[in-house]
Formats: C-alpha cells, structure tokens, sequence
C-alpha cells in the first residue's frame, strides 16, 4: 500500500527541527518521545484494546510514534495492514489539540491529511475531518476576580477576543467529554503547556504560574492504567510559581510514580528554549505502590540512579542530584536531621524577602537618599551590588517602613538573587557586613536579624561570611537554588555552626567525613569565591 509511505518512512523528520511556538508550549523531538514511550512495559504495543490519549497534542508526535509501534505490535493479531491502521486510528488513538493550527498539524503528522477522512488519508473509516483529534472550541469560565475557574487564567489577558489565542485548554477546563463521552483511556501521554502568564508574554514572564500540574491532575482523575509526562522539574523542589503546596505533597509522597527521568538542564533535550531549573519526564502507574527508580542526568551527560522514596527525609520536596543526596545523608547522620528542625539548620538566620522594604520605600528602584551623611540623613543605606563594591548612600529613620529594631544590629546582607542556578557555578554573591545604623534595600536579604536569638557581634558576623565563603556551604545552598531567585529557603540544607571561630573548606570535609569523591563533586560544582 503506497499510501502509508508517508507514514512509516519519515527520513528526514521534519518534526526534529520544527520550531517551538513559545517558551511554555515546547515541541517534542521524535527521539524524546520515543525515550518516554519506552517508559511504557511493551506488551502495550501487541494489546488492541488498549486506548492511548494526548491531552495535549502539538505537532502528534506521541501518536505518529504509538501508532507505528501498533502497527508493528498488532501484525499478528491483525494481519491485513489496512484493517489494522483502520483499527489503530480509530478505536486506540486519541488527541486533543491546544491550538487550531497544532491540531491541524497534528491530523497530516498521524493520518497524513489534514483532514481525516480526506482522500490522501492513511484511514478509511473516518466520516468526518476530525478523526479522533479534536479541538473543540473552548472558553474560559471567569470567576468574580477575573480568574478562570479551571485554569486561573486573567481575564484582562486572555477574555480578549480577535485572533488573540485564548489559551483555553479543552482538556483542564473538561471541554473534551462532549466529544469522547466517559471514554475509558488505558495510558495518557504527552507534553502539556508548562505556563500562563499575567500578560501575552509567554513563558519569558517573571509572573507566568504553572500550569502543568492541572493536566497531571486531570489525567490522574480519569483513571487510567499508565501515565507518562515531560514537565520542568521547578515543583521537586517548590520553585514552581501556581503549584499548591499541597499538589507537591501528593507528588512526592505517591508510590504511584514508578520512574523519573530528571535532567539538571533543559537544554540536553530542547535546546535553547530556556527552561530554568531543569526538566523530567516520569511513568506513573496506577498499580504500583512501591519505591521509585530515579535518573539524574547531569549536564556533562553523566547519569546516577537512585532508587526508593522521593523524598525519605521528609522535608517536602526532593533532592534531585543523587551525588547531593549522599552528602546530606552523611550531613543529617552527624547533626540529627538538622535540615527538617526549625532553628537547626541556617534558614533560620535569613529574614524574610522585603525585609526593610514596603510599597514604593527601599525598593531597588527607589532613589530617595541622600549621597552625603547629615544630622538627619544618618543611617547607611546600602542600595545594590556592583562590580566595585556596594554602593550606599545615607536616609533618615522615619524612611524605614519598619524592623526599626534591627537597625543597631550586626547582620550581614547577601543578594536575595543572583546567577541561574548552579549553571554558573556561584550559587550566592559574597556576603556584606551590614554594621550598626544600617539597612539595606530590596536587592538584600538580612542575616542575623533577630536581636532575641541572635544579636551577634562584628567578629561572629565575619566568622559566619567565612562559612557563607566556602564551597560547601554554597554547595548545600545549591541543592534547592535552581534558579536566580534565592529566598531564605534555599538555606536549609545548610547546618548551624560554632560562630566563636571562622571556617574553611578543608575543616568542614573533616568534620562530616567526606570522602575525596564527594569533595571533589562539590569542588567541580562551586566556582572558588576567592578573598
């Protein structure tokens, strides 16, 4: 049969070099969707009653890829070829478009037609053009804050009308039923938008929230035997902007996840898109109930398993790197599960995000001080970092908005961000004495800031720069900062110190028996921090 030439002999793939259409809507390359179909055990290939679904269909390349190893799969049990697409195409494989032109494309990548019932179709038994991938027209339900009710989407960026996409996905807001019915679906498939953002900006915005997490739900809630998705790997570890807390617990805590795959950088698999902090592809089966085989794929192309709970520590998110996870084991053995005790490990030491800041006062952009001290102007204000040192200039105590008390303090002050991740290998900035009559702007974060717990002298200020200096310290950090952003809880991986004397790296090994191989991962993975 000449017309599944198409079909099966696709050399060169012209889905390996289509580009993306944004940031948060990512193609998949034929090789990646067939690493995460091997995911799936293969006696799912040879079984014609099983159903296959993508929720979230692009360019169809995870149903091109299933129906090809169906049509291999189901050679015996149905040996005339077109009988068997026939019944591949329309009783097994199911998508849902996310757009009209992804879903166009999504019928000439699977039945070689746009439309499916076309002459140049692979099927012949569709009666109409949609075949079975859909893209029903779909609206966002607006609650009384302008926020979609299913998606949470804002109505002043995508109520619009025109020609404007409103990113009004059928499968999260249940618009697929009217067409699939209760439909049972054996295994859910795909690689789901991962965000929105307040604007039309895609996935470069600073205020776009995940989306990602409600296609996991909803194919969860639909039953199915298997499920097999790629998303950032941001919600491990709580960075994930829109992902409930309590979604993150339900993930970490279920032993329906069989295996992840989990890659330091997005960009060993989508080049150049540019998603911070990593992304995963996992299988989750509805009968397993059991440890986890976990993958890490380091940038340098190194991969080390792990396998057993996500999170056996029970701290609420996962310690991705594997080689990480052995060092904070041996940490957590020497100082008793510091990590997960409030006021044990150094979190505790870091103020909160806006700690002199509120409203338009002390902000980064604010410039309302004064270059030369006075009699008025008579507390140092330290404004950002550069290159040169910190710039600071001088305001008067009625500018503060408020922690007033901490102002005769000792502290330190350290960039809230900086770098992306451990990509750069920093991690941190150098940490800045914050003397007496001090404060600093919204750039910093405030070490030492409590006069009850901590009020610290100048010399134990310095003796806890030095610990903030080395490597160790900085590597621990890095365990949960997967991007620029570095609130006090990143800090949590870091044990509490004797702050009487300074501290080097070497000290530090000693002290939690760390072996060469571990000092030198931590040594390759944090740049020196110098003088």
């Amino acid at each position: 049969m000449s017309k599944f030439n198409n079909f099966r002999n696709y050399n060169p793939d012209i889905l390996e070099t289509i580009a993306n259409l944004s940031n948060d809507e990512v193609f998949t390359p034929p090789k990646l969707a067939n690493q995460i179909l091997d995911l799936l055990p293969k006696e799912v290939w040879s079984n014609p009653n099983l159903t296959f679904l993508d929720p979230a269909v692009k360019t169809g390349i995870f149903l091109r890829e299933i129906t090809s190893r169906l049509i291999d799969g189901l050679a015996d049990q149905i040996p005339d070829l077109q009988e068997r697409v026939n019944h591949i195409l329309t009783k097994q494989v199911f998508g849902i478009g996310i757009t009209e032109l992804t879903t166009l494309m999504a019928r000439r990548t699977v039945y070689c037609s746009t439309t499916a019932n076309g002459p140049y179709s692979i099927c012949t038994e569709f009666d109409d053009e949609k075949g079975n991938i859909i893209f029903p027209d779909t609206e966002h339900t607006w609650d009384k804050n302008g926020r979609c009710e299913f998606c949470g989407a804002n109505r002043s960026s995508y109520g619009g009308g025109g020609n404007r996409e409103n990113y009004a996905y059928p499968f999260i807001h249940d618009n697929f039923k009217k067409e699939f019915g209760n439909m049972k679906f054996d295994v859910i498939i795909g690689n789901p938008p991962y965000q929105l953002s307040d604007g039309l900006e895609g996935g470069n915005s600073s205020r776009a929230s995940a989306i990602y997490h409600l296609f996991i739900d909803k194919a969860i809630e639909l039953n199915p035997r298997y499920i097999t998705m790629i998303v950032p790997s941001r919600w491990m570890t709580r960075a994930a902007e829109g992902i409930p807390n309590d979604w993150v617990d339900r993930m970490i805590q279920s032993k329906n996840l069989k295996i992840i795959h989990d890659f330091e950088s997005a960009d060993e698999i989508f080049k150049g898109v540019g998603i911070a902090g990593g992304i995963n592809f996992f299988l989750w089966d509805k009968l397993h109930n059991d440890n986890c085989l976990y993958h890490y794929h380091y940038i340098n192309g190194d991969i080390k398993d792990r396998t057993g709970l996500l999170d056996p520590f029970g701290i609420g998110f996962v310690i991705r790197d594997p080689a990480a996870y052995s060092i904070v084991e041996k940490v957590s053995k020497l100082d008793n599960n510091y990590f997960a005790i409030k006021d044990r490990n150094f979190s505790s030491m870091v103020g909160p995000k806006h700690f002199y800041d509120q409203g338009t006062q002390l902000t980064s952009s604010w410039r309302d001080y004064k270059e030369n001290k006075s009699n008025i102007y008579n507390i140092k204000y330290y404004v950002s970092e550069t290159t040169n040192g910190v710039p600071y200039g001088w305001i008067k105590e009625s500018q503060i908005p408020k922690r007033r008390e901490t102002i005769p303090l000792h502290k330190i002050y350290i960039t809230a961000g900086y770098g992306g991740g451990t990509k750069d290998k920093k991690i941190l900035s150098k940490p800045r004495y914050g003397e007496p009559n001090s404060v600093c702007s919204q750039t910093y974060l405030v070490i030492g800031y409590d006069v009850k717990k901590h009020n610290f002298s100048k010399e134990q200020c310095l003796n806890i720069m030095s610990y903030m200096n080395t490597s160790f310290f900085r590597y621990l950090v890095s365990i949960k900062k997967v991007t620029q952003n570095g609130p006090r809880g990143v800090y949590q991986f870091v044990p509490l110190q004797d702050w009487s004397k300074p501290w080097t790296d070497e000290e530090l090994y000693k002290k939690y028996k760390l072996t060469e191989e571990e000092i030198a991962y931590i040594e390759d993975n944090i740049a020196p921090m110098g003088d």
